[in-house]
């Protein structure tokens, strides 16, 4: 497995190494012992997994604390190009955002610390994503940004009249009114 650094401090860029002959493939997507000893020590909780049609945004989603998430997401059919932005106040990458393509072709996945609006949009017909979770989801703590705030300006490579989102991501606030963390 190959971990790479980003600009981001926390966050990672993981590709597994992939295993090809005449029958299909095999990689590990996640180990623990190496996980702890290149990324980070953490306990996954739960697994999600979500299945979307082209120019579905997902997103800005985070949890404020104490049900705070760290997410290690891929995709296992599809293209998606997931997009994170820094909460953390403290950090030199502050309101900044990152964006990587995820996709069943690639097999890369992203590793996610606490204090990131995460977010991603459907490039191919549909895709599969799935992502492991460090703390429980809790309705009280949830929180999303707007996908199209003006501060923020992500471009999500899909034309606005082929973005279809939740009635909850309409509702999502502007980064300046967002809650952030310390």
């Amino acid at each position: 497995m190959n971990i790479y650094d980003t600009d981001f401090v926390g966050v990672k860029i993981i590709e597994p190494k992939v295993f090809v002959d005449e029958r299909g493939y095999f990689c590990e997507t996640f180990k623990e012992s190496e996980f702890e000893e290149k990324v980070c020590k953490t306990k996954f909780i739960q697994d999600n997994e979500a299945k979307s049609t082209y120019g579905v945004l997902r997103g800005l989603h985070y949890q404020l604390p104490p049900f705070a998430q760290a997410k290690l997401v891929r995709v296992i059919s599809g293209r998606v190009m997931d997009v994170i932005v820094d909460l953390r106040k403290s950090s030199s990458t502050f309101g900044k955002q990152f964006k990587i393509e995820l996709s069943e072709d690639n097999k890369k996945q992203i590793f996610i610390p606490r204090g990131f609006a995460h977010g991603y949009i459907v490039l191919s017909e549909e895709a599969i994503l799935c992502y492991k979770v460090d703390n429980n989801y809790s309705p009280k703590h949830e929180s999303s940004i707007l996908y199209n705030d003006d501060l923020l300006d992500i471009d999500w490579l899909v034309s606005k009249d082929k973005i279809l989102l939740s009635d909850k991501d309409l509702l999502g606030k502007s980064f300046k009114d967002a809650i952030l963390f310390d």
